[in-house]
């Protein structure tokens, strides 16, 4: 009976909430590729997999926009400040919103000018994604800042059912184009959004209470810190539009494929972001300099010790992972290879969110804003240079590590400067947190000694 509770209790943790939602999510997400890449050829996995990178630029712009700031004046507030921050946002968000709808009323008809198929579908459609996941996004954000992740879990779960079924659907029916896989994308986001305004988890009735310093305070914070949410998409954009346009949507498709499984990495990566904002801001805006940067290095080292693990196995094991997802047809191209050199890359991506979120809590987020252009400009040489001379997908996937160095450097700097701390130290904590984690978890369900603590 004990052990039972022990595991109900673990669902209570609101990292180990993140962690499952995110997982869920990303789960179906995986075994949504699974089938369309079975189903469809190259060519068509290429233009879908154009069309939701573009539409993930969009999405990411809105979040990063908003989240960070969101979270920070959010959380540990008053009732009063909340309401206020709550509805400052969402009059942010809805002007967003609006503006995509503004100019997709132009591209809408634009789009029959244009050749790319991906392109012409983005241009058609992506105003009815940002409409139909408003409130959805509004709802995370919402929860976030009350730490309740649970509340997602079954929610996240259902809209991605509703896809991947409807897909099947289509598929078995033969009616898999990729206007219908679209549209059932944008219908499973709109069942989600309504439900979460019915159940009020979306603070839409705190609106009224709007007002114009709340409303300047998240847009200037939020003018800068769009950069920490849009660096890593922002590459992902540049590299896929290289491929497109110059190697073709059959190459995107393999360069998709052998980063999709990233998503192993971007799972725990998402979850304690999600969970690690509220405590580093808690703990900024208590004045508690020294429990922040242990939460920082904490949170960098752990996922770092873990992502070794993981990427070990997946650079051992490249060849049947990639087959179990794709199919055999692309166990001989450079998916598996391409996927070996992101998992060795992902060893530095906790290094580089969480200095970028600690800027953020710390009023520095001018220096994410000017590290995502540098990076940005990095990358697009490279991506240029690699295409140019090589016109290979592995000069883009290698393009790609030198921006995240890049990155680690410039933020390591100004951390350095507001709390002295060596970065290896890092490494060292997060072995030591592991080890007590592993610890805590062999007291608790193998024994009666519950004095570990973690």
């Amino acid at each position: 009976m004990s052990f039972i509770k022990t595991i109900l209790s673990s669902f209570k943790n609101i990292h180990f909430q993140s962690l499952l939602g995110n997982g869920v999510m990303a789960i179906f997400g995986v075994v949504t590729i699974a089938i369309l890449y079975r189903a469809l050829p190259f060519k068509e996995i290429g233009v879908y997999v154009f069309f939701m990178t573009v539409w993930g630029l969009v999405d990411t712009t809105r979040s990063g926009f908003l989240t960070n700031a969101f979270i920070k004046f959010y959380s540990g507030t008053a009732k009063e400040r909340a309401d206020e921050v709550v509805a400052s946002t969402w009059c942010l968000a809805l002007s967003i919103t609006g503006c995509c709808v503004f100019v997709n009323i132009i591209t809408f008809f634009l789009s029959h000018y244009i050749t790319n198929e991906g392109m012409t579908l983005f241009l058609k459609y992506f105003s009815l994604i940002s409409v139909a996941t408003l409130p959805l996004f509004m709802a995370n954000l919402v929860v976030q800042g009350d730490k309740r992740f649970d509340r997602l879990l079954w929610l996240r779960m259902i809209n991605q059912i509703l896809f991947m079924g409807t897909v099947i659907v289509l598929i078995f029916l033969k009616k898999a184009s990729l206007t219908a896989i679209v549209l059932t994308f944008i219908g499973s986001n709109a069942i989600a959004s309504m439900s979460v305004l019915i159940l009020g988890w979306t603070r839409f009735g705190a609106i009224s209470k709007v007002t114009k310093s709340g409303l300047l305070e998240i847009f200037h914070f939020g003018k800068y810190s769009v950069g920490s949410g849009l660096s890593a998409n922002l590459f992902k954009v540049t590299d896929t539009f290289f491929i497109n346009f110059f190697l073709g949507p059959s190459a995107l498709a393999i360069y998709s494929l052998g980063g999709r499984l990233m998503q192993i990495i971007e799972i725990p990566l998402l979850s304690f972001a999600a969970s690690g904002m509220p405590s580093l801001s808690a703990h900024y805006n208590n004045n508690q300099k020294e429990e922040m940067m242990y939460v920082m290095k904490k949170m960098i080292g752990m996922l770092s010790v873990c992502i070794i693990g993981i990427a070990c196995v997946s650079i051992i094991f490249a060849e049947p992972i990639i087959g179990l997802i794709g199919g055999a047809k692309y166990m001989d191209t450079e998916a598996p290879n391409l996927f070996r050199i992101f998992m060795t890359m992902a060893i530095l991506f906790p290094a580089d969110r969480f200095f970028s979120l600690t800027l953020d809590v710390i009023h520095l987020p001018k220096i994410n804003f000017y590290k995502l252009l540098i990076m940005l400009a990095v990358n697009f040489t490279g991506d240029l240079i690699g295409i140019y001379l090589f016109k290979s997908v592995y000069a883009v996937a290698v393009a790609d590590v030198l921006p995240v160095i890049i990155a680690i450097i410039i933020a390591y700097y100004p951390l350095n400067r507001y709390y002295r701390f060596n970065f290896w130290e890092i490494y060292v904590v997060g072995y030591k947190e592991v080890i007590l984690f592993i610890k805590q978890i062999y007291f608790t369900l193998f024994t009666r000694d519950k004095t570990a603590n973690y």
